[in-house]
């Protein structure tokens, strides 16, 4: 009988403590993988002129295989409505995306809503769905959301890229049509909950500037994550005030937060025709992180490192990781972006890409 006794009270206990365990408050990087990723959106149409890249030992070694071996747990990928050409087009994504995920990878997609680039300064409406009734519209982007989460389901969505100035202009302008921003917002964020479990919303903001402004604007808004582009070029070159603006807008509205879109430069030189957005020195952060090849390693274990220090600090993603020059050195309608890639001007892996893995 005792020992009856004994055998309850233990259980007892441990139930109690198990009880205890689920209400205790759960840190706020746990039970989630810290994101660790890139931005290649415009590998699938760089893959078809099969350029060869090589790992740190000089050898030959597949493009995604690298980014793999060295931490990268997440692929970005951009989606346009109805593009030009396939690329970023939803069926050369969700293949993309298939692709990605048999490697390994989570797959985070950033929805434009728009044919084409999609930024703070301009936010075009997809060309089918002008001169529509704006009742119209929000069906419009509530059944392209859906389409996007049952047939690619990717594990992070973004209503939406860098929307400062709102999207689906002028009908969703944040300042000059609140209202139906707001309302086209909703639309893409109600097709994500009442078709996924799983899939996290993202709203990004670029730059820190006004964005304690903006994420007032859109706090009522269901979504999960706050996500911010930081380029020295754009949005100033101090570190400190970067995190301490990611510590506040995540305290302030209770999100986790993460850096949607950085890069660092290698060099300013240039490895083809095209016109390089960053080459000058006023466009770096001097003399801490120079243009070099130990200044961009240096720039990007500073960003993962304040990232893991914010409270609400998840993760943060490499933009153009993969614009080498692949027209060759005399293109001028290539990368702007070679200098700030992942891969040397030979198209060998730099050391930039072990600061990926999360230890």
């Amino acid at each position: 009988m005792n020992r009856t006794i004994h055998i309850l009270i233990t259980f007892l206990v441990f139930i109690s403590c198990k009880k205890d365990d689920m209400n205790a408050p759960i840190s706020e990087n746990e039970n989630s993988e810290f994101i660790s990723a890139v931005d290649i959106s415009r590998y699938p149409e760089i893959s078809n002129l099969d350029p060869i890249f090589y790992d740190f030992d000089g050898n030959q070694n597949d493009f995604l295989t690298i980014l793999k071996e060295n931490g990268i747990n997440t692929i970005r990928l951009r989606l346009w409505v109805h593009p030009s050409n396939e690329h970023s087009s939803f069926n050369e994504v969700k293949q993309f995306s298939q692709n990605l995920k048999t490697n390994g990878f989570k797959t985070w997609l950033t929805l434009h809503y728009s044919d084409t680039w999609a930024d703070p300064s301009q936010q075009k409406v997809p060309s089918q769905w002008q001169r529509i009734s704006f009742s119209s519209l929000k069906d419009s982007v509530y059944n392209y959301t859906e389409k996007v989460i049952n047939e690619i389901s990717p594990s992070y969505i973004q209503i939406g890229n860098e929307i400062n100035t709102g999207f689906l202009h002028p009908y969703g302008h944040i300042t000059n049509n609140y209202q139906q921003f707001s309302e086209l917002m909703q639309s893409g964020i109600t097709a994500v909950r009442e078709n996924s479990n799983d899939s996290k919303i993202i709203i990004h903001f670029a730059g820190i500037e006004n964005s304690d402004w903006f994420f007032n604007q859109v706090n009522t808004l269901d979504y999960d994550i706050i996500g911010l582009s930081y380029y020295p070029i754009w949005h100033g070159k101090s570190l400190n005030n970067l995190k301490t603006k990611m510590q506040h807008l995540s305290e302030t509205h209770n999100k986790k937060i993460l850096i949607a879109e950085t890069a660092y430069p290698f060099t300013i030189k240039w490895n083809d025709w095209t016109n390089n957005i960053v080459g000058l020195d006023d466009h770096l952060i001097l003399p801490d992180y120079p243009a070099s090849v130990e200044g961009q390693s240096q720039f990007i274990k500073k960003i993962k490192t304040l990232t893991k220090e914010v409270k609400n600090g998840i993760g943060f993603c490499y933009w153009g990781a993969e614009l080498i020059a692949w027209k060759g050195t005399q293109a001028t309608d290539a990368s702007p972006w070679e200098n700030q890639t992942l891969f040397d001007f030979q198209n060998k892996a730099l050391p930039v890409l072990r600061e990926f893995k999360i230890e």
